[in-house]
């Protein structure tokens, strides 16, 4: 069952506008970008049990920062495991071309390593978690 906004973290208590969350609805990056819109995503991905794509988006920004070597390698090995192999815990649905590149790019690791799977998991989250979203409990609240 839904929770809707009471499962968010207390931490996300100031609520946005029914303006600002208007933009969300239109745009998967402001909803982003939005530190209560991305906690309000989170939690309904979760009450789906399809959240991977988001922490696999999250996970890929956080990688970009990374600005030690050996972190990155440390970090893209993480993310391979969790998200990209197969069978991985958290396997987001790639394509197997996507799937190869991002292998390939992985053997220097770099802050683009995950550029491709990430824009193809961005495009998925835009087509098909956002709309869901949009007509979802957590996003109705958002509007009263």
């Amino acid at each position: 069952m839904c929770k809707g906004l009471a499962a968010l973290p207390h931490s996300c208590l100031e609520r946005p506008s029914p303006e600002e969350a208007l933009q969300w609805r239109d745009s998967l990056d402001k909803l982003l970008q939005s530190s209560y819109g991305l906690a309000s995503f989170k939690s309904f991905l979760k009450s789906e049990f399809s959240e991977e794509n988001l922490e696999f988006w999250m996970a890929c920004e956080d990688f970009k920062k990374t600005t030690s070597a050996a972190k990155m390698a440390e970090k893209a090995k993480k993310i391979y495991e969790e998200f990209i192999q197969t069978e991985a815990p958290k396997e987001v649905n790639i394509d197997h071309f996507t799937k190869d590149i991002t292998v390939r790019n992985l053997v220097e690791p770099s802050p683009s390593s995950f550029d491709v799977a990430q824009k193809r998991v961005h495009a998925l989250m835009e087509k098909d978690s956002l709309p869901r979203f949009v007509r979802s409990e957590f996003y109705q609240e958002l509007m009263k």
